[in-house]
């Protein structure tokens, strides 16, 4: 996906005239160039396919569960384009001997993240792509983030978390889930 630079610039003089401001005012000048830039890097994620990211490795893994926690991400609530921000916790079991490198799960969370979201659908996108990319066993993806837009506006709870999670296969049975969450430090979420 390409952005229109022209449109997002004279959108938000637009903005800027609809609010009031000054567009010749000195700390003005270049801010519809800066927002167009500002865009173009946090939503950098449409330009790639999360699950082409990931690289299947083979090793030896006798249903042995893998897991990545505290990754971190910031993403845009596409309802407000306000920014989320959090930590992304993965566990998974691979199957036939087949891994994913770490880098390339954080870079799934990435290209994700760095789309205009939600929480709910990230947390899945992330879980489907581990699926789809190593067919494994079972994943289990929890997402912790803080909402701007229930910290600025609205509400205004600042420090109020939400959490969402997204299970797959062997991962739906009880025990398994348990010792995924033991080994991520969530139990008791």
């Amino acid at each position: 996906m390409t952005m229109d630079r022209e449109k997002i610039v004279q959108g938000v003089k637009l903005i800027l005239e609809g609010i009031g401001e000054d567009l010749d005012r000195e700390g003005l000048r270049r801010t519809p160039e800066r927002v167009f830039e500002y865009f173009d890097e946090v939503l950098s994620g449409y330009a790639a396919d999360p699950a082409a990211e990931l690289r299947k490795y083979t090793t030896s893994n006798k249903d042995e569960m893998i897991t990545i926690k505290d990754i971190s991400f910031y993403s845009l609530c596409e309802h407000h384009l306000l920014p989320f921000f959090g930590k992304v916790h993965m566990a998974y079991i691979p199957q036939n001997d087949k891994v994913a490198g770490f880098s390339n799960m954080v870079r799934v969370v990435e290209i994700l993240s760095h789309r205009l979201q939600v929480q709910e659908r990230m947390t899945t996108q992330i879980a489907d792509s581990l699926v789809e990319a190593i067919n494994c066993k079972g994943v289990l993806v929890v997402v912790e983030a803080e909402h701007l837009c229930l910290t600025m506006r609205g509400i205004k709870k600042p420090g109020s978390r939400i959490v969402t999670s997204a299970i797959r296969g062997m991962m739906r049975k009880t025990a398994t889930r348990i010792e995924a969450l033991t080994m991520l430090g969530r139990v008791g979420l």
